[in-house]
C-alpha cells in the first residue's frame, strides 16, 4: 500500500511541478526569447535524467527504509539517513530541481529556467520554515546530529559523510 501511495504522490505532485507546469509554460507561456545554448543542451538532457533518477531513488528510500511516502500526509516513520541522504539532507528536492533545470537547458526555455529558480527558492523556504522544525520535533537529537553531519543541499567538498 505504501508503494502505491508513493507512486500516486509522485505522479500528482512532482509530476505536476516538474512535468505539467513546464509543459504548460512551453506551450502557452512563451514570452521570453529562447536561450541559444547550442551544445550545452545535451547537458540539460543529462541533468534532467539524473534528476529523475535521484527523485526515484529517494522516493524508494522513503518507502522501503522510512516506511512512509514523500507525501507530507504520510511521511516516513523513521529518519532516512541512507542512500543519497548520506550526502544531502534534501536530495529529493535536488532531484526535482535538477529535472527542472535540465528541462530548461534542454529546451532552451527562459520561462522554465525562471520557473525552476522560483521552485528552488520555494523548496529552500519550505525546508527552513516547515520541514526542519517538523523533523526536529519528530526525531529530536537524532535529527540534530544528522544536521551536524550532512549539509542541507549538497556535499561539501573534502568532507566525507558521517565525519565532522
Amino acid at each position: 500500500m505504501t508503494l502505491l501511495k508513493t507512486f500516486l504522490f509522485t505522479f500528482v505532485v512532482p509530476g505536476t511541478v516538474a512535468g505539467l507546469i513546464p509543459y504548460l509554460l512551453l506551450v502557452y507561456g512563451r514570452i521570453l526569447p529562447p536561450l541559444p545554448l547550442g551544445p550545452l543542451r545535451s547537458a540539460g538532457l543529462l541533468l534532467l535524467a539524473l534528476g529523475v533518477l535521484i527523485y526515484l531513488w529517494c522516493a524508494a528510500e522513503f518507502t522501503f527504509r522510512g516506511r512512509g511516502t514523500p507525501s507530507p500526509t504520510d511521511p516516513p516513520r523513521e529518519l532516512v539517513v541512507t542512500g543519497l541522504y548520506r550526502y544531502s539532507r534534501n536530495p529529493m528536492y535536488v532531484g526535482v530541481a535538477s529535472t527542472l533545470f535540465g528541462t530548461a537547458l534542454f529546451l532552451e526555455s527562459a520561462e522554465v529556467l525562471l520557473y525552476a529558480t522560483l521552485v528552488l527558492l520555494g523548496f529552500h523556504l519550505r525546508v527552513i520554515f516547515y520541514e526542519e522544525p517538523t523533523l526536529e520535533r519528530s526525531f529530536g537529537s537524532s535529527f540534530r546530529q544528522y544536521c551536524q553531519e550532512v549539509p542541507r543541499w549538497i556535499l561539501r567538498l573534502g568532507r566525507r559523510p558521517g565525519r565532522q
